[in-house]
This record gives C-alpha cells, structure tokens and sequence, in this order.
C-alpha cells in the first residue's frame, strides 16, 4: 500500500517533527500500537541518522505496535486527506487546553522535536492547536502517549470486560479484583 493510500484510510496518524531519539520514536511507536493509530510520520534527518551511529539501540515496541509504519516524509501536512484533521501538539499562545479539546473522527497530530517546536507554518495550517496543561514541557513519547490516552478516554464508552484484560496482560499477571 503506498503512503499516501495509507494515510487516505489512516483515522489516527502521528507525525514528529523532526525527532532525534531513536529510543523515543520506539516508545511512540509502542504508543502508536497500544492506541491504535495507524502510521508514524516523520521528517528530518536526526532520527535515521541516530539510528544508523547506534543500531543496537533498544527496541521499545512490542507485538501489538509492529505492524506500525514508520515513514520518513519531506513534509508532515502536504499529503494530509481532506477528512483528516491536522492537530498539532504545543504550547502556543491560544492553544487549547487538551482537558477541553474534543477529538476529531480522523486525525494527524504532529509533535514537535523534543529540543525544540513545530514551525509557525505548521501551526498555521493546523486545524486546532492543543497543550497539555502541565507544569513544563513533557518528553516526546510521553506526550504521544497522553494525547492518544485523551482521545480514546473520550471516544463512545467502551465495554467494561475481561476480554482487553485477558488479551493483554502479561502472561505471569493473574491478579483479579474481589467482587
């Protein structure tokens, strides 16, 4: 499947703005798997270039993020389908509050690099701009991580059941709650 038929069918993609950890763009990924999105896009050269000076470098996805596309693009928007919101990740003036944000159905949410931010251009295209109100600035996978748990707190309630549990958990990991 080619990229741009990817994202056309994508409902969650992330894009990181110039990443330089290869050990955080793992754990974006393992995020990207653990809260279903589709694809990771990134654009620069400090990530491949870190991967290629230390190949040994830790993998940190699991089973359920392998199938997760990493794609190095020149551009994090230009393809962007049109039912696809762009919604950037950054302390703006004027951003929304995530706590107050409501997620769109398709979505691209960009990050920015993690010594630095997205580009006024960037911020300018987006179609909404959102913060986590925090007391500083969040590492990179963290922030993937809080965003893509906000939006799946707030989708439709979920059935409360022992079948994610079961599927999921760890296979020493036999704790159960009293009734």
């Amino acid at each position: 499947m080619s990229h741009s038929n990817l994202i056309a069918q994508a409902n969650v993609c992330i894009g990181l703005s110039n990443p330089k950890s290869p050990e955080n763009v793992n754990s974006v990924k393992r995020a990207a798997g653990n809260f279903r999105a589709d694809a990771i896009y990134f654009t620069g050269t400090r990530y491949p270039r870190a991967v290629k000076l230390n190949p040994a470098t830790t993998n940190m996805s699991r089973a359920v993020s392998l199938t997760i596309p990493i794609i190095n693009t020149s551009c994090l928007i230009d393809n962007t389908p049109d039912n696809m919101k762009i919604v950037c990740v950054e302390f703006a003036e004027n951003a929304i509050s995530l706590a107050q944000y409501q997620h769109p159905e398709q979505a691209l949410y960009i990050f920015g690099p993690e010594d630095g931010n997205l580009s006024q251009e960037i911020i300018n295209r987006a179609d909404a701009v959102v913060y986590i109100p925090t007391q500083g600035c969040m590492n990179l996978a963290a922030t993937v991580n809080v965003v893509l748990y906000d939006r799946l707190a707030k989708q439709p309630p979920h059935d409360d059941n022992n079948d994610l549990i079961f599927k999921n958990r760890d296979i020493n990991n036999k704790l159960k709650v009293k009734k």
